[in-house]
């Protein structure tokens, strides 16, 4: 189930400001997690741009060695297991997370470190690097995003802490089908006014 969204610019703005979309994981320090999970450029006045936001996300891990596991279907209340098999390192579904709203990767290595990665329509949402044998990384979402203007941010790279407090409109997508956010404000010298994120034509299932 996806949630269908448009970011319209209706904004004063004439300096082709970048658009940054991300969720924070709020099972822990968002900041040492947060990702640059969309970014929309070039998008000039008047225009709009369609996009997805999915429910459900995908896992993967990290080794030390450099591997890199297969992304796999996830969801809430999960728990998975970095484990050493036969054929190497696996990432795979171990019962159950401590909470039903999270889901935990944890590290049952017996030697050496590894990341872990949540993925929504194939970019990175979050990540959590270094976790040692034996610990775990947890991650939880709320079901809204956040949204701001930026620049100089790339998708998949973790957002600085001074971009992420500039960006602090947060959207809830609880029960949305669909909806537009329309972006306003903005323009040039005194009459420069902070840019604006508001859901509009919001659908509801």
């Amino acid at each position: 189930m996806n949630i269908k969204l448009r970011v319209i610019n209706s904004s004063n703005g004439v300096n082709n400001s970048e658009i940054l979309i991300f969720q924070k994981n709020v099972a822990t320090n968002f900041e040492e997690t947060t990702v640059a999970w969309k970014v929309i450029q070039n998008l000039g006045q008047g225009d709009y741009h369609p996009f997805e936001m999915p429910v459900n996300f995908q896992v993967s891990s990290g080794d030390s060695y450099g591997n890199f596991t297969p992304r796999k279907d996830a969801e809430n209340g999960q728990r998975w297991a970095m484990k050493h098999t036969s054929s190497g390192d696996q990432l795979v579904l171990d019962g159950t997370s401590s909470s039903p709203t999270e889901v935990e990767v944890v590290n049952n290595l017996g030697l050496g470190a590894i990341d872990a990665n949540i993925f929504k329509s194939g970019n990175l949402l979050a990540k959590k690097t270094s976790i040692a044998p034996q610990e775990k990384a947890v991650f939880e979402f709320k079901p809204s995003i956040f949204i701001g203007v930026a620049s100089q941010v790339e998708e998949g790279q973790l957002i600085n802490s001074a971009v992420l407090a500039a960006n602090n409109t947060e959207l809830s997508l609880l029960g949305v089908k669909s909806a537009d956010i329309v972006m306003t404000g903005g323009g040039p010298g005194r009459t420069s006014t902070p840019y604006t994120f508001t859901m509009q034509n919001v659908v509801m299932f």
